[in-house]
């Protein structure tokens, strides 16, 4: 019996290494994930910009691995960050699109996340900066505990901005209450003025020092206009320009306590998000107005990161993965000179389409991986998301993935670290907020479901666009990476097989 156990145990070790999903070698480096929000594939340096400096970032891709097929999963914030939490599109769980103020929490206790799965190899967990994935069941409990919510799904430490900040409250959420709430001024969020006499965007527009476009026009604070309506709550609230070194701040702290690792920090800044309002220091750095302004201060929040890292002698010990949760916008409710003082610069670099939109420039943007000394740096053109981080490292750090988890996401960290001969994604489905309009790429070619137009194909960038076409367009992105020659018509069998492809990953129910 000994020796049968013996035998076997010794073909399982050289079998292991070579099963789909699992790596010879375990490594448990740091783990930063670095999420911006609304950074097109065109506002950094290293991706061709030159009206706004980006001199951390582009350090950070001269370091590291920096992608040219890179993408988020979704168009918009919530389900962008639901998909990379949990390796699962977020289209399949219904009520993921952009969580309101009083949203509960879309995420609940038991679901497998890249938390649970790097808790289970040994890690310390944090998520600093903007969650907008709701919080308490049904609703919040904005003046007492306020769970289910990170501490829940595998974190251990929580300071956030519960949802966005073009939505109320603006107050910070320290692990499961608000930071600093008197409870003598309770606070209170609603759908509903409190009041008749409850000032608004509409009502007081004249004290606005930043002014609506569309929506925006609620509650005020800060002089600024917001979606949903607030009273109380007065000593918690926050100031907006102060939101970027908040963030810093306190990822620096956590850094620290935790150094001897290994950590995981997902930090997600909320530049260059709407209201766009940068701290003083940074107002007036670029010709693009508060939106570039704001990407200079996002540059700045990841080279402060960086530079702990160093001062700790963490670097050659940290992996860093830099993404943004959905392509670029302009005016998104508030004029705020974005549109005005564009100048030739293309937040979406080559592409068509922005935030709302399947089209390219809503889903591929920024996506950087630096670990000095195990990256060998360079650029890759291999097709990567965020939903496969959670897949990814489960496998890096030797964490096993059980079936019936992490549904979309494929072990990509062969080529997210750079080795030879590694491959990203044969095919990828993107979405648009609630996954009405979809897109498709496989290999070179990319297929769009067009259900509904409008907002959803809100171009940012400087090329004009024709959207007439039918409910499916085809395209091939080597000489049409804008999206502007609709071959469907063409290639009638290709429109056939991937419309079939992509009913089976929908229907499916997963696609791991």
């Amino acid at each position: 019996m000994s020796r049968t156990l013996l035998a076997l145990g010794l073909g399982l070790a050289f079998l292991l290494p070579t099963l789909p999903g699992l790596r010879a070698a375990v490594e448990k480096p740091n783990i930063i994930v670095i999420m911006a929000d609304d950074l097109g594939y065109g506002d950094l340096g290293c991706y061709g910009a030159t009206a706004v400096k980006t001199p951390n970032i582009d350090r950070l891709a001269a370091e590291g691995r920096r992608f040219t097929s890179g993408y988020c999963s979704a168009s918009t914030c919530t389900p962008t960050r639901f998909s990379l939490l949990t390796g699962t599109y977020a289209f399949r769980q219904k009520g993921t699109g952009v969580a309101p103020p009083n949203g509960p929490a879309l995420i609940k206790p038991g679901t497998e996340t890249i938390a649970t799965l790097l808790k289970k190899a040994g890690y310390a967990t944090a998520v600093i900066g903007k969650w907008h994935l709701g919080l308490g069941d049904p609703r919040p409990d904005w003046n007492g505990e306020l769970k289910p919510g990170p501490l829940e799904i595998g974190f251990d430490h929580c300071h956030l901005l519960p949802t966005t900040n073009d939505r109320v409250p603006q107050v910070y959420v320290h692990d499961h209450r608000v930071l600093n709430l008197d409870p003598k001024d309770p606070l209170w969020v609603g759908d509903k003025a409190p009041d008749e006499n409850h000032p608004t965007g509409i009502t007081h527009r004249s004290s606005l020092r930043m002014n609506w476009t569309h929506g925006h026009n609620q509650t005020i604070h800060n002089g600024i206009g917001r979606i949903g309506f607030y009273t109380g709550g007065t000593a918690a609230r926050f100031r907006d320009e102060d939101l970027g070194d908040e963030w810093v701040k306190r990822s620096n702290t956590w850094i620290e306590a935790h150094q001897d690792g290994p950590f995981f920090l997902f930090f997600a800044s909320h530049d260059i998000h709407v209201p766009r309002m940068p701290h003083e220091r940074f107002q007036g750095k670029t010709q693009l107005g508060f939106r570039g302004d704001s990407i200079v201060e996002f540059d700045s929040s990841v080279g402060e990161l960086m530079k702990t890292l160093d001062r700790l002698g963490l670097t050659e010990k940290t992996l860093v993965v830099l993404c943004s949760d959905n392509g670029p916008v302009l005016d998104d409710g508030y004029a705020d000179g974005a549109v005005e003082k564009l100048g030739d610069h293309q937040p979406a670099g080559p592409f068509s389409g922005g935030k709302y939109s399947v089209l390219e420039g809503g889903t591929r943007t920024p996506f950087i991986t630096r670990w000095a000394g195990r990256i060998k740096p360079g650029v890759s053109d291999e097709v990567v998301c965020t939903v496969d981080l959670a897949a990814s490292l489960a496998a890096l750090t030797g964490t096993a993935l059980p079936d019936n988890a992490c549904l979309d996401s494929l072990n990509l960290m062969p080529a997210l670290l750079g080795e030879p001969g590694a491959k990203g994604r044969d095919h990828l489905l993107q979405q648009d907020n609630n996954g009405t309009n979809l897109g498709l790429r496989i290999g070179d070619w990319k297929l769009v479901r067009q259900k509904t137009r409008g907002k959803s194909q809100a171009v940012v960038s400087l090329r004009k666009r024709d959207d007439a076409g039918g409910l499916h367009q085809l395209y091939h992105l080597p000489d049409d990476s804008a999206e502007l020659k609709d071959l469907s018509a063409q290639h009638p069998e290709r429109v056939k097989a991937m419309i079939a492809r992509m009913d089976e990953i929908v229907s499916a129910g997963r696609s791991r």
